[in-house]
């Protein structure tokens, strides 16, 4: 008896094994595939650690390789300062923007930031107010142009849309200014900054690329564009970089924030689209090509990415305000023109503004 017990006694416990090791064989493979399922179903521009471009591989170039290309390499670099009087710059019309002649008129207060307004509804994009685009106050690239407001003159902002979070798209000193006024719309992992600067939580939208709102008086879209995101050494790619889309009913505009170039995600915002009245296209930020290209576009892909998107009329954006790389700071003006002979376009098709101007759309 004691053997025959003791042999039914092994069996049970060898079978109570051999369910525990299944079991565990069936639940790990249910997790690893949940995970695959869920790594599936996210975008392909999703990480594990943050985001990442489509189109090209992430160079493997540092800050430290920025300076050292600065300071000490024989890349020749402009003297922003002695040549800021090259840039037209004029008051803005303070009374024309509270008060607009146009139901679509937009106006530029220099590099990426300006004023659009359409549908009663006034909007800007990638606001800089300050006189640095750096972390701190008392140093990094400093403002070569005048201020061509004060801006608590603006009226009454109602959203702010923001590209990306380097310090010459994202300033904390604007965005205490303009406190809980507008409603702000991000790319995704930039809520929590704005929730540290006091900014209320119903006041922030973040989007992925191709997220859509509808908001009173335009609806606003998140689309690609190839670029990077950090504010510090260790925070690379953590939070996304993006293009924006407003559709205000009889009017659309796409604001390219700072992108490189590539053949695809353009020609994709064209065809969701259909076409854009006005696009604001970076033309600066783009030499030594050898360090910017895969970034910042040039004025000839500036180009390219008119034409992919089909814009009726663009505005060559992001030069003229802040010392950030090489080439002078109207170079990228001279060079828009002459790129837009080659490509056989016109003044009408793709131009640039005075810093301070506004026009009708």
């Amino acid at each position: 008896m004691n053997i025959l017990a003791n042999s039914v006694s092994g069996k049970i416990i060898n079978y109570g094994i051999l369910f525990v090791a299944l079991a565990s064989l069936l639940l790990a493979a249910c997790e690893t595939n949940s995970q695959t399922i869920a790594d599936a179903k996210k975008p392909p521009h999703h990480t594990a650690d943050g985001y990442r471009n489509l189109y090209i591989e992430h160079p493997d170039k540092s800050f430290f390789d920025f300076l050292y290309l600065r300071f000490f390499s024989d890349v020749e670099w402009a003297d922003h300062e002695s040549r800021s009087a090259e840039v037209a710059v004029k008051d803005l019309d303070i009374d024309l923007v509270n008060m607009p002649n146009e139901p679509n008129q937009v106006s530029w207060l220099g590099h990426s930031t300006f004023l659009i307004q359409s549908a009663g509804k006034n909007i800007l994009t990638d606001p800089i107010f300050a006189d640095r685009v750096s972390p701190v106050s008392f140093a990094g690239p400093a403002r070569y142009i005048r201020h061509v407001t004060n801006y608590d003159d603006l009226p009454d902002i109602d959203y702010v849309i923001i590209s990306h979070n380097h310090y010459d798209h994202l300033d904390r000193e604007t965005v205490q200014l303009l406190g809980n006024t507008p409603v702000y719309l991000v790319p995704l992992g930039l809520k929590p900054w704005f929730l540290e600067l006091g900014i209320r939580a119903d006041r922030i939208q973040e989007h992925d690329w191709w997220d859509r709102t509808e908001l009173p008086g335009v609806t606003i879209q998140a689309m690609p564009s190839q670029h990077w995101s950090a504010r510090g050494l260790g925070d690379r790619h953590e939070t996304l970089w993006a293009s924006w889309y407003l559709d205000f009913g009889d009017r659309t505009l796409w604001f390219g924030g700072d992108t490189g170039y590539n053949a695809v995600q353009f020609k994709e915002i064209g065809a969701a689209t259909g076409g854009v009245d006005l696009a604001l296209i970076p033309i600066g930020g783009y030499a030594p090509r050898s360090f910017m290209k895969t970034y910042h576009v040039n004025p000839e892909e500036a180009i390219f990415i008119h034409q992919d998107i089909k814009a009726a009329k663009s505005i060559g954006m992001h030069w003229g305000t802040f010392p950030l790389t090489a080439e002078g700071p109207i170079d990228p003006q001279i060079e828009l023109i002459e790129k837009r002979k080659t490509h056989g376009l016109s003044d009408e098709e793709f131009s640039t503004m005075i810093v301070g101007e506004t026009i009708k759309w």
